[in-house]
């Protein structure tokens, strides 16, 4: 039986159409016919968890199983939770509105570092033990994944296991092994001894770290000699194979992303230097523009949406994009269905593409050069020049567009005042090539957006080892930047930049940093990632009650050999490749594209050897 929820309790919050679920496509069980029941937790609002594409896939794949119910969990806000807590209601599912912790699994997704603290918050309001080793029989087994956890440690104490790399095969197979578990009176260890014989599967409380007296790690331990050392990711081999629905769910409310997403390729052919998500997610693998355009209709039927954006990490460098946009605007222009081009290189950028991107209904422009000089763009293996930039924006331009975006970051190891510089130069010389163009052609009002976010080093990339910039170093080299910028069509916009360095301390913290997440979140912390409730002070006093020196995360600098947290993950790419890397940064020398010239960094192995 759900919770009820008076209309007395959602009338006196915000946006009470985050919490009632019942949107189209939603998929209702009976929960007394299913053996398994999932509870899929983003660790945001809703608006940002429904615009996530893999909980759309994951929620429709489990949902297939006839033994299994996937249901959809959101942070609450602060004024939802205040009269949850006043009013004794736990944390529920939208589709039955059953409480979680009666729920088999609590799943996490891992998008982003400074939403840790939510996910303490939501176990604890949903009334599940906060730490594993204080989970009994009857709680439900705490699981994660996601590109946050790669670094798994941070958060070790708390979930009971990782499933490492892309989940729709892996989650199936946990599955299968629960439902033979389950109703066997086996104790919960006896389950997840049978996982972490799944590739993938990584438990925490099987191993073990010992530390120099330095602090570095000395040895990471295996409790029982059978446990893997190397915890291996997963992939889909076959893109056009793997599972995508042919529903999703619509919501009643905005999100941030309100459209069809199509998912094109996963993988990243360039290797910028600082970029995450261009390690991790190697192999490249495509989909084939028939299977795109087959899942676009029958998701144009089943939402009515009348956006479709085209999703990748660069989607210019999808091999199949002329046939696939084309093919995409003749089955929508006369639906009236925009096309929507994100993720596009300045160095591919064509007049082909801004008139398709604007056949239907035209958008800003976004553009990220990264750095405000080519001698930083080739130590961050960028890839791109100035020349590029100035010839997209002029395409634009003459095109009739007046709004294009350019996005930067501070702090990018070796960089001086003169690359901070260089980034009002690019965006004075952007003003300067609109000015140049034929008044006929080009829209009324220029507005030209530079932002710039703070460099946080990440694990599995060539920067890994290396220090974060300091607060007051960036501070500083922001305010300087705003001085540079004094014309009425240039915005500057820059991050809060305490709040990248506590997202550093997570991105490269081991588990001695969970203790202080867990003190964090008793003192107040919550919500991290919202400027208006990052309590920065706060979580320096969490550090200094458990005496843990946030600093030796962030500002130190890495030695090749030293072992690093996250060191028994393989995401198939080496680490002397990762090290080679760091040298040619360090040296101004770029690689080049992937599809150019293989570097062999390894990842080709996951995939039978095909990489691209």
């Amino acid at each position: 039986m759900g919770i009820k929820l008076s209309d007395g309790l959602l009338k006196s919050v915000e946006k009470p159409s985050r919490y009632t679920g019942n949107e189209w496509n939603s998929i209702i069980k009976d929960p007394k016919t299913i053996n398994i029941r999932f509870a899929f937790c983003f660790p945001d609002t809703y608006e940002i968890g429904m615009s996530h594409l893999g909980m759309k896939i994951l929620y429709h794949l489990l949902n297939e199983r006839q033994d299994c119910y996937c249901e959809r969990v959101f942070a609450p806000w602060t004024d939802m939770e205040s009269k949850m807590r006043e009013n004794n209601v736990p944390l529920y599912s939208l589709e039955s509105k059953d409480p979680i912790k009666d729920f088999d699994f609590v799943g996490f997704t891992l998008q982003y570092e400074m939403s840790f603290s939510n996910i303490v918050n939501m176990l604890d309001l949903a009334g599940v033990p906060i730490l594993a080793e204080e989970r009994n029989a009857g709680a439900p087994f705490v699981c994660a994944g996601g590109p946050c956890a790669y670094n798994p440690e941070p958060l070790a104490d708390i979930i009971d296991f990782f499933m490492m790399g892309e989940g729709e095969e892996i989650i199936n197979e946990v599955m299968d092994v629960y439902g033979g578990w389950k109703g066997t009176g086996k104790p919960r260890e006896a389950f997840l001894e049978e996982i972490a014989k799944i590739e993938g599967i990584y438990v925490p409380s099987f191993y073990e770290f010992t530390y120099n007296e330095d602090g570095t790690i000395k040895e990471f331990l295996p409790l029982k000699p059978h446990y893997p050392t190397r915890i291996r990711k997963r992939i889909i081999k076959d893109m056009d194979k793997a599972y995508f629905p042919d529903k999703i769910v619509v919501p009643y409310t905005d999100i941030v992303h309100d459209r069809i997403m199509l998912e094109i390729f996963r993988g990243c052919t360039r290797g910028c230097r600082f970029c995450q998500a261009g390690f991790i997610y190697r192999p490249v693998r495509e989909k084939s523009p028939e299977r795109l355009l087959e899942l676009a209709r029958k998701l144009e039927e089943s939402t009515g949406y009348e956006e479709i954006s085209l999703t990748s990490l660069s989607t210019s460098d999808y091999t199949g994009l002329e046939p696939l946009t084309t093919g995409l605007l003749e089955d929508m222009e006369e639906r009236k269905v925009n096309l929507s081009l994100p993720s596009l290189r300045i160095d591919s950028f064509s007049l082909d593409l801004m008139e398709k991107a604007q056949k239907v209904r035209k958008s800003g422009l976004t553009f990220a050069p990264e750095a405000g000089t080519q001698r930083l763009r080739d130590v961050i293996n960028k890839g791109v020049t100035e020349e590029d930039l100035l010839r997209a924006v002029s395409l634009a331009f003459n095109g009739g567009w007046n709004g294009v975006k350019l996005y930067f970051m501070l702090g990018l190891p070796s960089e001086t005042l003169e690359d901070v510089e260089g980034i009002a130069d690019l965006a004075y010389k952007v003003v300067d090539v609109y000015r140049n163009v034929p008044k006929e052609k080009k829209g009324k009002g220029l507005n030209v957006t530079v932002s710039t976010a703070t460099f946080v080093p990440k694990a599995f990339t060539p920067f890994q080892w290396e220090p974060q910039d300091s607060i007051g170093n960036v501070h500083e080299k922001q305010m300087h930047l705003k001085d540079k910028i004094r014309s009425r069509q240039i915005t500057y916009n820059y991050h809060e930049n305490k709040l990248s360095f506590m997202e550093a301390v997570f991105a490269r913290g081991d588990r001695r940093v969970c203790k202080v997440l867990v003190r964090a979140w008793q003192m107040g912390c919550k919500f991290d990632g919202w400027g208006e409730h990052y309590k920065y002070d706060v979580w320096m006093k969490a550090f200094e009650e458990c005496g843990v020196d946030p600093y030796f995360y962030v500002t130190r600098r890495r030695q090749y050999d030293e072992i690093l947290p996250w060191d028994h993950v393989d995401v198939g790419v080496s680490k002397q490749y990762l090290i080679n890397e760091s040298k040619k940064a360090l040296e101004g020398k770029i690689t080049p594209n992937c599809r150019v010239d293989c570097g062999g960094c390894g990842a080709a192995a996951l995939n039978n050897g095909v990489c691209g």
